[in-house]
């Protein structure tokens, strides 16, 4: 099983927590849950991301990228179109615990997937340690200089992206009079 391949795998595992949280599941939800593990592998096959051998360096470009990927958060999520499966689950999650800063909220899920790997016998780095406690951090961060909450984004469902796709034109015009 290839690592794109496993990461759909989970997916598909935090989808049925999602469902069971009584989520929104989105277009954007099934993109992401589809076309993350695809460009990992694709990623991987091609050789794109070179590895780095210089810790420090090593260490910085992985936190540029956690503020990256969380600006990207901010622009897919104000699309409004579905959270992937594992921000659909942290923001599911911070609606019920509406007083934990989202980050933190985050961080516990990416913490209890660290376990969980781990405990099934995945090898736990400092690079692994870092980009759990930070992605949290660094979304928090970025959604607070944009002042942007995903708790209250109304996420449109694949029912509604479905009429809003293929409903007849004008059909959702009033009647004139």
């Amino acid at each position: 099983l290839s690592f794109g391949g496993a990461g759909i795998g989970v997916s598909v595992l935090v989808l049925a927590i999602d469902l069971a949280l009584r989520e929104k599941i989105g277009l954007g939800t099934i993109l992401n849950a589809v076309l993350v593990g695809v460009f990992l592998d694709l990623y991987d096959l091609i050789g794109i991301v070179p590895e780095l051998s210089n810790l420090p360096l090593g260490i910085a470009v992985m936190v540029a990228g956690l503020f990256a990927m969380s600006l990207g958060q901010y622009f897919y999520m104000t699309a409004a179109l579905g959270c992937g499966p594992r921000d659909t689950l942290f923001v599911g999650l911070g609606k019920r615990f509406p007083k934990i800063p989202i980050g933190a909220v985050n961080t516990a899920v990416m913490a209890a997937a660290l376990l969980g790997g781990w405990l099934l016998g995945a090898p736990i780095g400092i690079g692994t340690v870092i980009s759990t406690i930070g992605i949290g951090v660094a979304m928090q961060i970025v959604f607070r200089l944009l002042r942007f909450e995903p708790r209250s984004v109304a996420h449109e469902g694949l029912i509604e992206t479905a009429r809003a796709l293929f409903a007849p034109k004008g059909a959702d015009e009033s009647p004139p009079g």
